[in-house]
């Protein structure tokens, strides 16, 4: 379309008052103008493309969508569906991305003329790839839950996406409400779609990360009532100060392309949230958290979860790169699967996202309970000897550090 245009004004130029007239400008101005054509039809063909990319990726995805693909086609322009295919891509990619890294691993392990078996018999490399299961529930909607378990570099690792409706119970309602939210009504008709990862690599020395994106609508006598939430987090068994300023940076800079306020703000968020209170402990090392996002419009906010989501890969995948085989023994397993014990003990005593999952009807646990470990541990009154990398880890994870030093900068300035 875009090259028709440029050849349809370039005629245009040329003809238009006649090549004699054309022909008396100067040179420049002539050149201009077909630049200035050009660049029209360059970004009339941008604006296309990005009026159709989620669509035009369908091939990609790990499952058909959740809505029927004509709807998805008659309804670009509503936020239920920009949600539903920005989450699709994001699984697809990132899915994609760790399933290469278990490639990867299991080629660089050994030659084919280094392996003892029958050609015709069996394998060389185990395939290391996510199950993809695609459900729906009566009420409405559905989602696509993708698990890869005991590769060589995941031990588990799950990417789920969810595009549920329907009317919401009283305890769901309730909720919402211990969080601010001002709802006429007990049962109201809502919409969530979201995407939600947890990877568990077996390798101690990489670190777990989380993340979740959402958006949420839900209708009561007022009208309709819409926001996003999210976030992405790192909780390594092990401390990296250098890993943890690449993460922590990646995400500050998803988040100053919107509003430079942001980062700070969701990264006291994130240490505030991910809490285990009766340990008095952090989960992790951060990362950014935020809810109930509904300013300054909603194409804004969009475009910001956007962002975030898009940051994913570059903040962890050099991560697994860096660390996928370092060494580890006996001793560094067991502090990984106490420590898996804590992530455990977050998610089903303090995590939202999990009590309304469980909150809601027609619930399907095992996408919901897909973030826990595939191993874990507790020790009767366990503590870390002083001086270890162990009580190093510790010791942040009981004082959040600002891995920026963005208030040290301010209090300089």
């Amino acid at each position: 379309m875009s090259f028709k245009i440029a050849i349809r004004s370039f005629k245009t130029l040329t003809y238009v008052e006649g090549y004699k007239k054309l022909r008396d400008r100067h040179i420049k101005m002539y050149c201009a103008a077909v630049i200035g054509v050009g660049y029209m039809a360059y970004k009339q063909h941008k604006a296309n493309k990005v009026e159709m990319k989620e669509i035009l990726q369908l091939k990609n995805y790990m499952a058909d969508p959740i809505t029927p693909i004509s709807h998805l086609e008659k309804t670009q322009d509503d936020m239920k569906t920009q949600m539903e295919l920005l989450i699709m891509r994001i699984q697809s990619e990132f899915c994609r991305a760790l399933e290469k890294e278990e490639d990867e691993a299991w080629c660089d392990e050994k030659r084919d003329e280094d392996l003892d078996y029958d050609s015709d018999m069996f394998v060389p490399y185990p395939e290391a790839k996510f199950q993809v299961d695609r459900w729906t529930r009566r009420e409405g909607g559905g989602g696509i839950t993708c698990v890869l378990q005991d590769g060589r570099v995941f031990e588990k690792a799950g990417v789920n996406i969810s595009v549920v409706s329907g009317k919401l119970p009283p305890a769901a309602v309730q909720q919402m409400r211990t969080r601010g939210k001002s709802f006429d009504g007990q049962e109201l008709p809502f919409f969530a779609a979201g995407v939600s990862a947890v990877i568990h690599p077996r390798n101690p020395m990489v670190p777990t990360i989380h993340f979740n994106y959402r958006y949420f609508e839900v209708q009561d006598k007022n009208g309709v009532q819409w926001w996003f939430g999210g976030g992405t987090d790192l909780t390594p068994y092990y401390l990296n100060e250098e890993d943890a300023v690449h993460f922590h940076l990646t995400l500050k800079h998803a988040c100053d392309g919107h509003d430079k306020s942001y980062y700070a703000r969701f990264k006291k968020w994130c240490d505030d949230y991910f809490t285990i209170t009766h340990r008095g402990e952090r989960r992790g090392v951060g990362g950014i958290f935020f809810d109930d996002v509904d300013q300054p419009n909603q194409q804004s906010a969009f475009d910001f979860v956007t962002s975030c989501a898009e940051a994913v890969i570059p903040s962890y995948i050099p991560l697994v790169q860096k660390h996928k085989d370092d060494p580890y023994g006996y001793y560094e397993r067991q502090w990984q699967l106490l420590r898996r014990g804590r992530y455990v003990e977050f998610n089903l005593i303090y995590d939202r996202g999990t009590k309304f999952g469980l909150f809601t009807p027609e619930a399907r646990y095992e996408s919901i309970l897909m973030s826990l470990p595939l191993n874990a541990k507790w020790e009767y009154m366990h503590e870390p000897k002083p001086n270890t990398p162990e009580h190093s880890l510790m010791k942040v994870l009981k004082e959040p550090r600002d891995w920026l030093q963005i208030e040290q900068a301010r209090a300089t300035a």
